[in-house]
């Protein structure tokens, strides 16, 4: 989590320019090259774990995660956290850092969430899963 917070207020660029902090956290998945208009919150959790000394999925699928590390079904701080994104049966999702949750939301830091690197609450209805790295 520590290099997750210190990322915080990393904000997509205005149509013509890209910020390259975000085209970084690309180059940790298969969008190497890309900028900071697609879809980066799978990257931002493989550029915050690689940071850490720890192997991600090296895909930009928010999916992918349910398939890394070992599931958990009780959240904890930090726990990767894996949710549903229009339909729970498309292939589409959203990751991102698990905070806290309360009765109606469950809170994540992550990337992507409104353009930027920041804590935001979503529907704890949208949760798929979470996700511990096996090695700890």
């Amino acid at each position: 989590m520590p290099v997750a917070l210190a990322e915080r207020g990393v904000r997509r660029f205005p149509t013509g320019e890209t910020n390259p902090r975000i085209a970084e956290y690309n180059n940790h998945t298969n969008l190497i090259g890309y900028d900071d208009k697609v879809s980066w919150c799978s990257s931002f959790i493989n550029w915050c774990l690689a940071n850490a000394g720890v192997r991600g999925t090296g895909s930009a699928l928010a999916r992918s995660w349910l398939e890394w590390g070992k599931a958990i079904e009780t959240p904890v701080y930090g726990c990767v956290a894996v949710l549903t994104r229009d339909d729970p049966n498309s292939w589409k999702g959203h990751v991102g850092f698990y905070v806290r949750h309360d009765a109606e939301f469950i809170y994540l830091f992550g990337g992507n969430q409104l353009d930027e690197v920041r804590e935001l609450a979503y529907p704890l209805t949208s949760v798929l899963g979470y996700r511990w790295p096996e090695s700890f």
